[in-house]
């Protein structure tokens, strides 16, 4: 798991500089304009569906470091084993919240596929913003049910180690 989300925070973040310079290279044809240049066609287009798929991208990523915001003023008050329970909810939840986004991802593709609704300037299918962000959800998704499994593994540990310093 950890090399799938490494590998899918890599691909988004280097479709992000693959956004950044074109849009530079847009806003620098904008400026120039009078010169020949012009901004890239579809720019916005563009950064549409490529920031959704890096979004999608980076969230297996996070979830696989522990990296989503949690509540540390609460949890400092509770032993281990307890912080290794909430751990398990909340990686389910998580695990959850991800097939919800997934399901909804594939009924809005298929829904823009069906349709063959296409972009305004480069006519390109909508469709493909959602595939390829459903990339990162399937990602996601896998990512955050193996969190579930790490959480009771830790869970379990936690429980052992408490029993033997009581016994």
């Amino acid at each position: 798991m950890n090399g799938l989300s490494a590998w899918l925070a890599l691909v988004g973040g280097a479709v992000l500089v693959g956004l950044t310079v074109m849009t530079v290279a847009s806003i620098t044809g904008r400026t120039f304009n009078r010169f020949g240049l012009g901004p890239v066609p579809g720019d916005f287009e563009i950064i549409e569906m490529g920031a959704a798929f890096a979004i999608f991208a980076f969230l297996p990523w996070c979830q696989y470091r522990r990296g989503h915001v949690t509540v540390d003023i609460f949890m400092a008050r509770f032993g281990e084993k307890v912080n290794f329970a909430i751990d398990v909810v909340a990686n389910l939840l998580m695990t959850l919240a991800a097939a919800i986004m997934l399901w909804r991802l594939t009924l809005g593709m298929l829904d823009k596929h069906s349709y063959h609704e296409t972009s305004f300037i480069l006519q390109f299918p909508i469709w493909w913003g959602y595939a390829a962000s459903m990339v990162g959800a399937v990602g996601f998704l896998l990512v955050s049910a193996f969190t579930v499994w790490r959480s009771f593994r830790e869970l379990a540990r936690a429980g052992g180690s408490v029993n033997a310093h009581e016994g």
